[in-house]
């Protein structure tokens, strides 16, 4: 079996404005000349752009997708949510939260996002991939059943679970989400759910600000089976592969999932505007090396990466291309330009050791 990639231009073609940078425009307050938010198409782009060039697109199975239907929706977002944000977008566009504005057309690429995810999720569960990439925009893992932000306007990876729970494709599900920006709105969704754990590995205090501290762990029948990994600014390469090693894999593997999804944003790489982080194309490469390994020791190696976060329009496709690399287990490689340069601004040997502590004390108080 092969790898999923599952993709479609017309996502590309998601449009925000009114913003320059994270900033609403008025006041002092400048538009940029580039265009508006750093949630834009060249991340994306550029990344199947570079699989091409390459040739390692060759190696995967490239599939599109149906939007999502509305009974798929519905099970994550109220009806009245879903119907004003349709309205809207028929209308010409808006914002209905924070952060999230679009054009005409912004609830069919909101949906076709989702349906990326899901079909990308199905086809794994099926047995038609070995694992799968759904290189989804807009991103899903900020939004709430009912108030987008983040630049997230469906709950993407959500939809995806609920749909394939309600096929009875799978029961329990792992949600892993490395994006740097803490996954609120996938923890918010499934915080009462005891068949669906959510790990968070994010950069403290990023986004939004007042979620991701340790202690949230799930509510009601939920409780113990949400998990958050905040990381200090500065972390880099070995705090990442140490979180995985020592928290987070543990948990999954002792919650014993049928698949485990991957919320994969590149936005705690080194050169990103969103995030003070210090992770490589290397990192995600090796993270995705560690959840495979787990997922083929426990599920029957079933794994879907959904792309979220990451800003940087060059550096985002070495690091996309080295996760899909490994998934595919493809001596296909993108030489990573930077891969010097990064290494040389590595956190010294005491910064390390305070990360190793703050780790020690999160994985006690987690139960990894």
């Amino acid at each position: 079996m092969t790898t999923g990639f599952y993709w479609d231009e017309r996502c590309f073609w998601h449009a925000g404005g009114n913003y320059a940078f994270t900033l609403p425009l008025g006041g002092l307050v400048q538009p940029l000349a580039s265009g508006g938010l750093p949630e834009n198409p060249e991340t994306k782009r550029r990344l199947k752009n570079l699989l091409e060039v390459t040739g390692l697109i060759s190696e995967l199975d490239v599939r599109g997708a149906a939007p999502s239907g509305e009974g798929d929706l519905l099970r994550v977002h109220p009806r009245e949510y879903i119907k004003n944000f349709k309205a809207m977008s028929d209308a010409g566009g808006g914002e209905l939260g924070l952060r999230t504005p679009f054009a005409q057309g912004g609830f069919e690429a909101a949906t076709l996002s989702a349906g990326l995810a899901q079909d990308a999720l199905f086809n794994v569960l099926r047995g038609a991939h070995a694992n799968a990439y759904a290189l989804s925009r807009p991103p899903g893992h900020h939004c709430l059943p009912d108030f987008p932000n983040g630049f997230c306007l469906l709950a993407n990876i959500a939809i995806a679970v609920q749909a394939a729970r309600a096929a009875g494709l799978c029961e329990r599900v792992a949600v892993l989400d490395w994006d740097v920006h803490h996954g609120n709105g996938t923890e918010a969704i499934f915080y009462e759910d005891p068949d669906v754990l959510t790990v968070s590995l994010h950069q403290e205090r990023n986004y939004p600000l007042d979620t991701g501290d340790v202690a949230a762990r799930g509510a009601g029948r939920g409780e113990g089976f949400n998990a958050n990994i905040p990381l200090p600014p500065g972390a880099g390469h070995a705090t990442y592969l140490a979180a995985m090693e020592r928290i987070a894999l543990p948990l999954i593997r002792a919650f014993k999932p049928d698949v485990i999804i991957v919320a994969c944003g590149f936005d705690a790489a080194a050169i990103d505007p969103l995030s003070r982080m210090l992770a490589t194309a290397e990192t995600f490469r090796a993270m995705t090396a560690q959840v495979k390994a787990l997922a083929e020791d426990i599920c029957e190696g079933r794994l879907v990466a959904v792309h979220e976060g990451g800003y940087s329009e060059v550096y985002v496709p070495f690091c996309g291309h080295a996760v899909i690399a490994e998934l595919a287990g493809s001596a296909t490689v993108a030489v990573d330009p930077m891969a010097e340069t990064l290494a040389a601004r590595q956190p010294g040997a005491r910064f390390e050791a305070y990360c190793d502590s703050h780790l020690e004390e999160m994985r006690e108080a987690l139960g990894a």
